[in-house]
């Protein structure tokens, strides 16, 4: 038992050295692409045998450290105080959890993308889209104006796309402010619609 023990506490420190080491060396590079396994394994001390055994790929890397980044938001959304927690009146919280998303893409624009373009599989099926999508929707359902909360998640969502946001950065030089003002003004429109007359949730 306390081998056992000492190899999981070992598996831990492992892993967060590696988290570490790949949050500094991406923090450096301009790209995510520039890093290689093989850098942050030296970086972190470890062989890329234990980074693959803790992390599967290198996707997998990208995903722990996204979601290492995201984790003080999450604590806010689920427990935190308005704008973002569960206290705050509907209205009020949609545009402030899509501020929260769109920020969080700007500050980490490079590794946001890389993952977004990454995967083999549907980015809508990735653990983070589909987490704000259900909180989204759940929030949205508590609004009478919007019929298809499903869809509207997936359509303000849309707005917040790395690559969106990295066009509007780079290609278009919207700066921060004035991209979380357009989304502002799209979300307040979108929560000021009624429903489409003539359809239904089912058509």
């Amino acid at each position: 038992m306390p081998e056992r023990q000492s190899s999981r506490k070992d598996a831990i420190r492992n892993r967060e050295a590696v988290l570490a080491a790949a949050d500094t060396l991406f923090a450096r590079h301009e790209s995510p692409e520039d890093v290689t396994m093989a850098d942050v394994a030296a970086a972190a001390g470890v062989g890329k045998g234990t980074l693959f055994r803790a992390f599967g790929d290198r996707a997998g890397l990208l995903r722990a450290l996204y979601e290492g980044r995201l984790e003080p938001i999450r604590q806010a959304v689920e427990t935190g105080p308005p704008p973002l927690g569960p206290t705050t009146p509907p209205r009020e919280r949609v545009p402030a959890l899509l501020d929260a998303v769109l920020c969080f893409k700007l500050d980490n624009r490079r590794l946001a993308l890389a993952l977004e373009e990454g995967g083999s599989s549907s980015p809508y099926r990735a653990e983070h889209y589909e987490r704000w999508h259900s909180l989204l929707q759940a929030v949205l359902e508590e609004i009478p104006s919007v019929t298809d909360s499903g869809f509207t998640a997936h359509a303000l969502l849309a707005a917040t796309r790395a690559d969106l946001v990295e066009h509007l950065a780079g290609e278009e030089r919207i700066s921060r402010e004035g991209m979380r003002a357009q989304l502002s003004n799209f979300v307040t429109a979108v929560l000021a619609s009624g429903p489409l007359q003539g359809l239904t949730a089912e058509e």
